[in-house]
């Protein structure tokens, strides 16, 4: 006879317990976390390149930042390249202004 396990359903009368539910959300989330992906001082040269070109020639750029474990993509044109807080400003499809600190760029693409 084999055992049958039923998973999370066992758990299911707990749910009401509000540690429970967040720890279950934590547990979710650290599976998906990723390690941030290591990137030498060529590849940081490149980024600040094509980063210039297309604030040179308003091309749009597609910036992919990893913040807390997580990659996120940013599509918008260059506005402002700040060297004193090291951060690129992009100025979205919305209008609206994004701020990404160069520590958290790990690709740069540049859309033309």
């Amino acid at each position: 006879m084999t055992i049958r396990d039923r998973g999370k359903l066992k758990w299911a009368p707990a749910a009401f317990l509000p540690e429970y539910t967040k720890m279950l959300r934590e547990l979710d989330r650290d599976y998906y976390r990723q390690q941030k992906p290591i990137i030498d001082e060529f590849q940081y040269e490149e980024f600040d390149q094509r980063i210039c070109y297309a604030m040179e020639y308003n091309f749009a750029v597609k910036i992919t930042k990893w913040v807390d474990g997580f990659n996120y993509e940013i599509v918008g044109r260059v506005h402002y390249v700040d060297p004193i807080k090291k951060e690129v400003r992009l100025k979205t499809e919305t209008d609206e202004v994004e701020r990404v600190k160069m520590a958290e760029i790990i690709a740069v693409i540049v859309l033309e």
